[in-house]
């Protein structure tokens, strides 16, 4: 997938505080489109459509999906989740810095089709701290706990392909690290190049 910008990819277990880290840093840097992604699961308590994501019906997601849709999806904790290929394309385009977060699932697949993406996983300092940020998230049942708990355990097991690793202990220094990648990796090679192409042909 060509693009003019540079996507950011941010993955990591549930209850890790992504979610806080993509809203501190997008204060930060407010020209960072942040891409929203399709899910079958319902709305949380503070979320709203087209803000933190597309809410449709698992019949609708599942023709967009055998349309060919979605440049990655995934079923994650019995729900469906997917990001629009097209979408995606638009505001890389339009918009320069796009960040996505998505599961480790997703990244892989999003990998495979744009490789020159960065990635970024998130971890916590700790299983007793993730257990206890699940815990105070309020959105998990007792009996779910277990099962996240052993999910991300998995997704911790993936972290080894990701460019960049920030641990999530303190927050505004996870903040910090976080936006030292975004503005390490605005001055790679292959993002500047195309600039250093332009000021050659230029007479």
């Amino acid at each position: 997938m060509e693009s003019s910008g540079q996507l950011f990819v941010l993955s990591g277990p549930s209850g890790v505080g992504k979610s806080s880290l993509r809203e501190k840093v997008r204060k930060e840097f407010p020209e960072l489109a942040y891409s929203i992604s399709h899910t079958t699961r319902p709305p949380r308590h503070g979320e709203s459509e087209g803000k933190d994501y597309h809410f449709i019906s698992e019949p609708t997601f599942l023709a967009m999906r055998e349309k060919g849709v979605f440049i990655e999806w995934a079923l994650v904790h019995g729900n469906y989740y997917g990001t629009s290929f097209e979408e995606l394309r638009k505001q890389l385009n339009e918009h320069g810095d796009v960040l996505l977060e998505i599961d480790v699932q997703g990244a892989r697949q999003v990998k495979d089709r744009f490789p020159q993406a960065c990635f970024i996983f998130v971890l916590p300092p700790d299983r007793e701290t993730l257990e206890k940020r699940l815990l105070q998230r309020g959105t998990e049942k007792r009996e779910d706990l277990k099962a996240r708990l052993e999910n991300a355990m998995g997704e911790l097991s993936e972290a080894s392909w990701y460019d960049y690793l920030i641990i999530n202990d303190v927050l505004d220094e996870a903040v910090e690290a976080l936006m030292s990648v975004i503005l390490a990796a605005r001055y790679r090679r292959q993002a500047v190049l195309p600039k250093v192409r332009d000021l050659l042909q230029q007479k």
